[in-house]
């Protein structure tokens, strides 16, 4: 099959046959007659060469219509040796004829948001015309003197031939670095691909999709102050952009602009690449990122400098928050070295980590088994006293796993606990640190506000300052910890009273962990008998729970609509703050009601720095009186954190936005009541929303969240807890919900376990008690109630489904 490649600075189509037509990239299809056709367009990506079983070769590539309107792309697949010519002699950025392809529909279509089609080119019938880029034209130079030796109409040399074994002079040629153009942000147009520079103002770690990806979320701004999020899907790890923290800088190159929900989003597309850089001023420009070979020159350092200069006048650039300035109640960053790390269960992890300051409260000492530690398990008393301890759950528990003591760590949005607790019970002859005044670190699941761990490389600023920090540290005589009793011993490292191996010899010993609270005078049945009978009855059992899911409890949470029977997944963090934001953005006014006084109420700042600000409320003139003015108010312009601020003092707060002067409440995704750390959502589909003046029964004291909802014309959606077990016996196993008996089972409200870390701690531990880790640990035996009844499976099939109820988990003596 020949290949033939043009001369540098040639035309396209100078060398293809003059009986080949060329056809527009966005008119092909698979009814196209592609005898005597060519495709013409620029190489935006040039994949890999991949050698198939076949001794054969593949190649992929993307080809982009460069004097079209349409700015279409399509993907061209080459096999054979044609795939090998074309590693070698064609780069990006070169414009290709192709012709004696053939038409099929591409299978990436969904993912990459290209052309539905693609162009196969195989067999000797299929070649390739090249044509590198014209470079730009050199500056004006004197004539050059002539030479006898290269006579100005010396003859060019012809076109390369198939399968040779070094490459033409034709192709041979001095690489030249890309010249890029660079958009601002506030002059994006939907549907181009463009490349950009931004300041990150928001950003999530990279988490794992439904498909085969890890996806991760950005927002960036630059000077046009226009905030575009960007969402980039890569199935590796390190091609995903590496932000330390919010105020980072980042080059995208070669990502689309697609409208959603009227605001434009950046989606990586081929060629993709990225390159992150510290925000901070006066640090070196250092690109962050995993590529071998990139682009870097002075125009790029000068625009990196002056997003710095920009941002730092903007107060863009959040600083982290060490452990001495570390807060009851706050959420901060932390950037710290891990020292040690233990499992607490399979979904809670122990780091010990310190950054050379000590927390200027007392800390809660967690106690964990000493042959569970992976690093050293004693310090000195002066390093003890600098090191805390941070309780990972659910997903960064996973990720957790793959730490290494010595690693420099990035925890985002870490909270201080008051009074947390991970203890299992006092140590033996000791008791266990449980006071209000002492500090527990928690990193909840999720990735709501960034939250997450990173590992920081030793080379970035940000770890160079932490190390100065450290060797300021005075040092301390190692040997301290062999002056501590066998009583401190305790305080530090304990075996907890309830160990794994307990509860598997009371386990053996026959105990049941659940008891039935229901009526019925049944006889127990095997599963594989509860499974032969037709569905309508009532079931005892005696099982072992083999698994569950979701794993992660947080996702077992559901809202339950009684008048539609709907259910609906708990709105994420990320979601309610982004529909607070928005609404505090609206400059309408709001007109107050009749049956309102509006007002003013000051909401507490972050810090002293911060002071604070005043927002609009209206208050029910029903509520004047000085038992009850913090009853009930109207809260408008606020964003959820300091809605939930207001929600610790005031009893019920409805947040409240303008619709055409008139006040009107929040989409339904966001909560329309607040009440202390407990929200409440109501059902779109049943609402009928209308804020009309409360009309309570008289003499009425105290109100409920029925009553605010009837005001409102909100059906109020019910928490409830949705899981799926898999029980066994020695006959049969049988998947089971545990929906309307969740409660009485786990004994606590669903409504509490979505406000109370503690309520949530209580139910993973009972679930890990009835399904060890590992499966190295007997499982407990349980005594249920089932109903049986009809259901439709995923298909719209019959099927029959169980449910537990009437029981309850009674943790053995």
């Amino acid at each position: 099959m020949p290949r033939r490649v043009m001369l540098q600075g040639a035309e396209p189509g100078a060398q293809v046959p003059a009986h080949l037509t060329s056809v527009p990239i966005w008119l092909i299809g698979t009814d196209t007659d592609c005898s005597n056709k060519t495709a013409t367009g620029k190489v935006v990506h040039k994949g890999p060469l991949v050698s198939l079983a076949s001794h054969s070769f593949i190649l992929k590539a993307v080809i982009q219509e460069e004097d079209s309107s349409r700015s279409a792309s399509i993907n061209v697949v080459l096999i054979g040796e044609l795939a090998e010519d074309f590693s070698r002699a064609v780069n990006q950025g070169d414009v290709v004829v192709v012709s004696g392809f053939s038409v099929g529909k591409s299978p990436t279509v969904h993912k990459d948001g290209l052309h539905p089609f693609n162009l196969l080119l195989s067999g000797d019938a299929a070649c390739v015309y090249v044509s590198p880029p014209t470079p730009p034209p050199p500056p004006p130079l004197p004539p050059p003197i002539p030479s006898s030796s290269s006579p100005p109409d010396a003859p060019r040399s012809s076109p390369a031939k198939k399968r040779s074994s070094t490459l033409p002079a034709e192709v041979s040629r001095t690489t030249q670095a890309p010249k890029y153009t660079y958009s601002c942000l506030g002059d994006l147009q939907d549907g181009s691909v463009v490349n950009v520079y931004g300041v990150v103002v928001f950003f999530k770690q990279p988490f794992k999709s439904r498909g085969t990806d890890f996806c991760s979320t950005l927002k960036i701004t630059d000077q046009s102050e226009q905030k575009i999020a960007c969402t980039v899907f890569r199935d590796k790890l390190e091609d995903h952009p590496q932000i330390f923290r919010v105020g980072d800088i980042v080059r995208l190159h070669r990502v689309k602009v697609k409208m959603f929900k009227d605001s434009m989003t950046l989606i990586n597309t081929f060629g993709f690449s990225v390159l992150a850089f510290d925000g901070a001023e006066g640090d070196p420009v250092e690109p962050r990122t995993s590529s071998r070979s990139f682009h870097l020159d002075q125009e790029d350092r000068r625009t990196v400098e002056e997003l710095r200069t920009w941002a730092a006048s903007r107060g863009l650039l959040l600083p982290t928050t060490p452990l001495c300035a570390a807060r009851p109640k706050d959420y901060f960053d932390l950037t710290c070295q891990l020292l040690a790390k233990a499992p607490m269960d399979t979904t809670c992890t122990l780091l010990r980590v310190w950054d050379g300051t000590r927390c200027a409260h007392p800390q809660l000492k967690v106690i964990v088994e000493r042959s569970a530690v992976e690093g050293p398990t004693s310090f000195s008393a002066a390093r003890e006293r600098l090191i805390a301890d941070v309780l990972v759950y659910d997903n960064h528990a996973e990720s957790a796993r793959q730490l290494k003591p010595g690693d420099f760590l990035r925890i985002y949005n870490l909270r201080a606990i008051p009074g947390a607790s991970r203890a299992a019970g006092p140590p033996p002859g000791g008791r266990a640190e449980e006071d209000a005044s002492h500090l527990g670190f928690h990193l909840h699941g999720g990735t709501a506000f960034s939250r997450g761990i990173r590992v920081l490389p030793e080379n970035s600023p940000a770890v160079q300052d932490l190390k100065r920090v450290m060797e300021a540290v005075p040092q301390e005589d190692e040997d301290d910890f062999s002056e501590m009793n066998d009583s401190q011993l305790l305080e530090v490292w304990s075996t907890p009273p309830q160990s794994p191996e307990a509860e598997a010899m009371e386990v053996s010993s026959g105990v049941c962990v659940s008891e039935r609270s229901c009526g019925h005078d049944v006889s127990p049945r095997s599963l594989s008998e509860v499974k032969r009978l037709h569905p309508g009855g009532v079931h005892h059992v005696r099982v072992q729970l083999r698994s569950y899911e979701p794993v992660r409890l947080h996702q077992a949470l559901k809202l339950h609509c009684s008048k539609c029977s709907s259910m609906q997944d708990v709105p994420d963090d990320e979601l309610v703050a982004s529909l607070f934001s928005e609404a505090s953005k609206d400059p309408g006014p709001c007109a107050a009601p009749p049956w309102a006084l509006s007002g003013q109420v000051l909401v507490p700042g972050d810090s002293a720095a911060s002071p604070g600000r005043s927002l609009s409320v209206l208050l029910s003139t029903d509520f004047l009186c000085e038992d009850t003015k913090r009853e009930l108010i109207f809260l408008s312009g606020a964003t959820l954190e300091e809605t939930c601020r207001l929600a610790a003092g005031y009893r019920h707060v409805v947040p409240v936005r303008s619709s055409g002067g008139h006040m009107t409440l929040l989409d339904l995704s966001a909560p329309f009541l607040l009440r202390g750390r407990k929200r409440s959502y109501g059902c779109k589909r049943c609402s009928q929303v209308a804020v009309r003046e409360p009309l309570f029964p008289e003499g009425l004291v105290r109100i409920n969240e029925k009553l605010v909802a009837e005001a409102l014309g909100v059906e109020p959606l019910q928490f409830v807890l949705l899981m799926k077990m898999k029980l066994q016996d020695a006959s049969d196993a049988l998947d089971v919900f545990l929906w309307r008996g969740a409660e009485s089972f786990f004994g606590v409200a669903a409504e509490d376990l979505a406000a109370n870390q503690e309520a949530q701690d209580g139910v993973r531990q009972t679930m890990d008690l009835l399904c060890p880790a590992g499966g190295s640990t007997e499982r407990p035996w349980m005594d249920l109630c089932l109903t049986a009844y009809r259901g439709e499976d995923e298909g719209g099939r019959p099927q029959t489904c169980y449910q537990i109820q009437h029981s309850a988990v009674t943790r053995p003596p």
